[in-house]
């Protein structure tokens, strides 16, 4: 019986971050899971299209890793999900598994990072390994991508897990609420005075190197002209292993569940 693995992730046209935060994960499932063949897809064609045209790198879509197992006689493919929340990506994701439900003896869908209440606490644990040390008048902003779907409220639930652990981080969304602007007062109420600023995101690209950090209309640039002290923690989510270790014991959940 052919046994595979597809991690599928929105994908990043950033070489150097992609390599440590989604070839990173994808090279501990493969150790973890040696006796399956590991493949990746990405849901943005948009990136897909830009890999093709620029650096010549060819990657599946979702649809089309699976069409490909298919024909090479896979019985068992087990799909991890490398999205942050359960949003309308995720749901294009589990419309296509559905789609070839019937088509693998098994075949089965690990959940994305914020799903289960566990994921949320396991997720603020391991947060904790990069957040700075706690200081008064110092907090952490975290950037997520923020989204129009329900699954927006994600950001919210995470925030509460932050207040219980009495850390001193904010969550904040690039695409919807709360935005930066939404986080400002906040952060006058308390009398903080610095920032350290993170990617609440997969990877540290577009949006972290433009929107989190760059040097226009950016949160670092908001931040600083209206008087803070700021630092920028460039790092992806990928990059963190407690974080790798919740999308690999999700995958092994999708297996115990079949």
């Amino acid at each position: 019986m052919k046994k595979g693995i597809i991690v599928v992730s929105f994908g990043t046209t950033h070489e150097e971050t992609r390599r440590l935060c989604i070839e990173s994960i994808e090279k501990r499932i493969a150790k973890e899971f040696s006796r399956f063949d590991v493949r990746r897809a990405f849901t943005s064609k948009m990136v897909i299209n830009k890999l093709k045209s620029r650096d010549n790198l060819l990657v599946d879509t979702l649809e089309e890793a699976l069409t490909k197992m298919k024909e090479e006689g896979f019985n068992e493919v087990y799909i991890q999900s490398l999205h942050v929340t359960p949003g309308k990506e995720y749901g294009d994701i589990v419309e296509t598994v559905r789609q070839f439900q019937d088509q693998f003896h098994k075949l089965a869908l690990g959940r994305p990072l914020l799903t289960k209440v566990e994921d949320y606490k396991a997720t603020v644990a391991g947060l904790k390994k990069q957040l700075p040390q706690q200081k008064q008048g110092k907090a952490v902003l975290l950037m997520g991508h923020g989204t129009y779907h329900p699954a927006n409220a994600c950001y919210s639930c995470l925030q509460s897990i932050i207040n219980d652990e009495g850390l001193n981080a904010y969550v904040g969304t690039v695409e919807d609420y709360p935005e930066l602007q939404d986080i400002l007062p906040k952060l006058k109420k308390a009398n903080i005075k610095e920032a350290v600023l993170m990617p609440f995101m997969l990877v540290a690209g577009d949006h972290a190197k433009n929107d989190l950090a760059g040097d226009e209309d950016s949160w670092k640039t908001v931040l600083e002209d209206d008087g803070f002290k700021v630092e920028v923690y460039m790092h992806g989510l990928g990059e963190n292993i407690e974080i790798q270790d919740i999308y690999i014991q999700h995958l092994k959940d999708a297996m115990a569940e079949q």
